[in-house]
């Protein structure tokens, strides 16, 4: 299994649409990914977090491998940066993983 992480930076006038994030954003890129895309899970700095916490939100997409992974994202990655715009102006970081447990 593999875990594509995107992770927003905290900066300053960064802004972050969570409700947009949680309720249309990653629900498309799973309706879109279909098969492949085995889960995801949504991570949010909670409320009195210190001010120097380096994200503020992030996402894991979970596939099954990275050819899955692949295959969801093929006909759908530049839809889904386009939609980018809608939630934040945050540049964020991305990294693969594989899950060891």
């Amino acid at each position: 299994m593999i875990k594509y992480s995107v992770l927003y930076p905290n900066i300053k006038g960064g802004t972050f649409d969570h409700d947009y994030y949680r309720d249309v954003h990653l629900p498309l890129i799973k309706r879109r990914m279909g098969e492949y895309c085995h889960s995801y899970a949504i991570d949010k700095m909670p409320e009195g977090a210190p001010a120097e916490t380096p994200f503020i939100a992030a996402c894991h997409i979970y596939c099954h491998s990275m050819e899955d992974f692949e295959k969801g994202m093929k006909d759908n990655a530049a839809d889904f940066v386009a939609d980018v715009a809608n939630f934040t102006n945050i540049g964020p970081v991305k990294m693969i993983f594989d899950v060891v447990v």
